[in-house]
């Protein structure tokens, strides 16, 4: 049996229907927004700061305007790059939940690999600035498992949405962008062509453009810097990089370090996210830290101490050597220099004859 609506409840399900219409319209109204603002970020040259960007390159580095223009109409705004730099950290993550990845078999089966193939290059480059023929390795292994993650990104693209659209570190990267045009230049390379890291990272050891420009070298002699097709451009410019960054020839990064009960406490209260400050290493042992064995004469101090988490309940403690903090030029990360450090002992020991 059907009863006929009330007055009262025909104009409440007219209300709902004009609110359900309304929410969808508006909707549509802020999806078709969205799709705007998106395109407008896409048509880069319509910009005034692109725009003053284009004049400086022009007047201050002589390129064409034109051209420049050309470029950055043809780079695209990536929604997704930005957030990925935005995306926040809850908690960073533990040694045993980063470390393995790195560490694994297969990893340490292709860098020996990488190693017997460019024996050669590895042997002079560390003949000529002291850096071990495995941190080496182990660099370009972390960095892009030697060569098979070398980032899908253009780095055009990257790099425009980061210089234009991401204002905490805008001018960073708008000084990158720079880099690249002129390392381009330089290369003769085209600017829409090359593919990196979503934060515009390139070539087997993923060097920003400015590290390119500065510290890439022509290791194999060709006549051009390629640190994407060269292995031995590759090596030498990771070698030239830290050597440049004040690696100290025959000192190690980490070391083993036993610390005295009683001062444990104290010493997890001056661990900074996993890393203490720098201190002679007379005020460390006063406080109870030392290297569980001396490798001869160490240097340059101070020194630091880090802490690995080994598992939920384990912790290890380090000396942070100076070398330490040369692998942490290359990338800031405690972890990093790390994972760079203990996969270039599990090289060393696997390709040590038995």
């Amino acid at each position: 049996m059907r009863f006929p609506l009330s007055r009262r409840c025909l104009s409440a399900v007219a209300l709902v229907a004009s609110i359900a219409a309304w929410l969808a319209l508006s909707g549509d109204v802020a999806a078709q927004s969205a799709k705007r603002a998106e395109a407008q970020r896409s048509r880069y040259p319509a910009r005034a700061e692109v725009q003053a960007f284009i004049a400086e390159m022009s007047i201050e580095h002589g390129f064409d305007a034109r051209e420049v223009e050309r470029w950055l109409s043809a780079a695209q705004f990536q929604p997704r790059i930005v957030e990925l730099m935005t995306r926040p950290v809850v908690e960073p993550p533990k040694w045993f939940e980063y470390g393995p990845q790195f560490l694994s078999q297969q990893r340490i089966e292709a860098g020996l690999a990488f190693w017997g193939a460019n024996a050669e290059s590895l042997q002079r480059a560390e003949s000529e600035t002291g850096v071990p023929a495995e941190v080496i390795v182990a660099i370009v292994g972390v960095e892009t498992y030697f060569g098979r993650y070398a980032g899908s990104h253009r780095v055009i693209d990257a790099l425009a949405t980061l210089a234009f659209d991401y204002p905490r570190r805008a001018p960073f990267f708008r000084g990158e962008l720079k880099e690249f045009l002129l390392l381009a230049r330089e290369q003769g390379f085209s600017p829409l062509a090359v593919k990196g890291s979503f934060a515009g990272a390139m070539g087997l050891p993923q060097f920003m453009p400015g590290s390119y420009r500065r510290y890439a070298i022509d290791f194999d002699r060709s006549g051009r810097v390629d640190l994407f097709g060269s292995a031995e451009d590759a090596i030498g410019s990771v070698a030239n990089y830290l050597a440049r960054h004040d690696w100290q020839r025959g000192q190690p990064a980490l070391l083993p370090a036993r610390v005295a009960r009683e001062h444990e406490a104290a010493l997890l209260r001056r661990l900074d996210g996993g890393l203490s400050e720098r201190r002679v290493a007379e005020f460390w042992a006063a406080d109870g830290v030392t290297p569980a064995a001396w490798p001869g004469a160490l240097g340059p101090e101070p020194l630091g101490v880090l802490l690995l988490e080994e598992s939920a309940t384990e912790s290890s403690y380090w000396i942070a050597c100076h070398n330490f903090y040369v692998i942490t030029r290359y990338n800031r990360s405690r972890l990093y220099a790390t994972a760079v450090w203990q996969l270039a002992q599990a090289l060393r020991a696997a390709r040590r004859p038995s």
